[in-house]
């Protein structure tokens, strides 16, 4: 029987290379493969990640190698060196990356040897073959690219500065406001964050990543292999954190890392306290309308390993929701599935979700309706609502077969314009409350 995936969430590799470059300040990608492989991907994730645009020099503006039938037969390096020499005469960047799509790589041009000839004029090169993987793996391939050929080594190391891995741009719609919030939450226990793709970040900032005492991984993922390479090059260790959204998340987020790199307890219970001050003197506002009509709801969640728990754990122990189902869509190794479903036990929530591992979207329907009681015409009957889904703009049509509110938060997103908005940190959290609430009164 035939195995296929329905409603795919991720890109192939190539893909998720171009909207990791996409995320870096004044980077050019050149691709080198297929004619409409670069424009119908950056594309993918300039629309589906809540409109983002096409960045720097994204879209149909990505200077690529367009190779032809002759370029397979006789081989498309000569096209490569022509094309890199184009694009530093014409395009002005600080930073040139060259990625492959899956016929070059098939036929065997070696482009990152080709780059490799320009490395003066600041081009580098990277293997992204669609059929490398997913979204992840060509994130993982330009990041450790960047670790390899731009990051300087340094024997110093300074001990409140940490490098922030895992958060892939546009497949996290959110992820500049998320970096951001994640950075200034930790400027306030006193540690420098550098997250490669925030606000502001530059080719030259992150030339000297190699200084950070400690990495944290967001997701193992996307980013457990860079992490591996940063250690194994520059000598930073690497801890894995789950994505702080909402109090409970943060808090826990801030004692780990404030323990890691020997901040005071003091310092960091004083830095929670006034946050959480903060957080809650916005979130009472709305505690009258919560309860009077009552705005506790069951929650399906439908996401990748990234927003999965953290926004579980947030909707149970913060909002006090009912964590009905929790579907897991890029983990498909059964050790790592029970490695991650142990997280749901350290939910403080008298409820615990089903903790299901599917990545075709319109199983989840069945998930639901095989783990409530059926309606047998009794003349009482517990339905399964009042319902909400949480999850990517794929789940819309669920939302509207169970009769539920419905908020997008991961990709695909694209019935939502996404700026500056996050969901990390308190004030992550209370943006994310605002929305969940907003779909609910909506039409009133």
């Amino acid at each position: 029987m035939a195995d296929f995936i329905e409603r795919a969430k991720f890109s192939c590799a190539l893909g998720g290379a171009l909207t990791t470059i996409a995320g870096l300040n004044r980077v050019i990608p050149i691709v080198h493969a297929a004619g409409g492989c670069a424009a119908a991907l950056s594309g993918t994730y300039n629309l589906a990640s809540g409109y983002r645009g096409t960045g720097y020099c994204g879209g149909t503006m990505i200077p690529t190698t367009n190779i032809s039938e002759n370029n397979i037969v006789f081989g498309g390096e000569d096209r490569l060196e022509e094309q890199i020499e184009n694009s530093l005469e014409i395009l002005d960047a600080d930073l040139f990356i060259v990625v492959t799509g899956c016929q070059v790589e098939i036929i065997g041009d070696d482009a990152v040897s080709v780059a490799k000839r320009f490395k003066e004029r600041n081009v580098i090169g990277a293997s992204t073959p669609g059929f490398l993987g997913n979204t992840f793996k060509g994130y993982d391939a330009v990041v450790k690219t960047l670790i390899k050929d731009i990051i300087e080594p340094s024997v110093i190391k300074e001990a409140a500065t940490v490098n922030l891995l895992g958060t892939v741009p546009g497949h996290d719609v959110f992820y500049r406001g998320n970096l951001d919030e994640i950075k200034r939450l930790l400027g306030l226990l006193g540690i420098k964050a550098n997250t490669f793709f925030g606000t502001g970040d530059t080719i030259a900032d992150i030339r000297t990543y190699g200084k950070a005492s400690l990495n944290i991984l967001f997701t193992g993922q996307a980013g457990e292999e860079s992490a591996g390479l940063f250690e194994e090059l520059h000598g930073t260790p690497y801890i894995k954190a789950d994505l702080p959204v909402g109090p409970s998340g943060t808090e826990t987020f801030l004692y780990q890392i404030g323990e890691a790199l020997g901040v005071e307890k003091e310092h960091i219970e004083a830095v929670i306290e006034t946050e959480k001050k903060h957080y809650y003197s916005f979130l009472e506002r709305i505690v009258d309308i919560y309860s009077d009509i009552d705005f506790q709801r069951y929650v399906v969640i439908a996401a990748d390993s990234y927003y999965a728990y953290p926004l579980s754990r947030f909707l149970a122990n913060d909002l006090g929701w009912i964590p009905f189902i929790t579907s897991i869509n890029d983990i498909n190794e059964e050790e790592v599935q029970k490695e991650y479903e142990k997280k749901f036990d350290n939910l403080t929530s008298e409820t615990r979700p089903k903790v299901v591992f599917e990545r075709n979207a319109g199983e989840l329907i069945k998930e639901v309706r095989n783990s409530w009681p059926y309606n047998h015409n009794q003349k009482y009957y517990d339905a399964f609502g009042p319902a909400f889904v949480v999850g990517s703009g794929i789940e819309r049509g669920l939302a509207e077969k169970l009769g539920a509110g419905f908020l997008a938060v991961a990709f695909p997103v694209s019935n939502r314009v996404v700026l500056s908005k996050g969901y990390t940190g308190f004030k992550g959290g209370l943006t994310l409350v605002e929305d969940l609430i907003s779909e609910l009164v909506a039409a009133r």
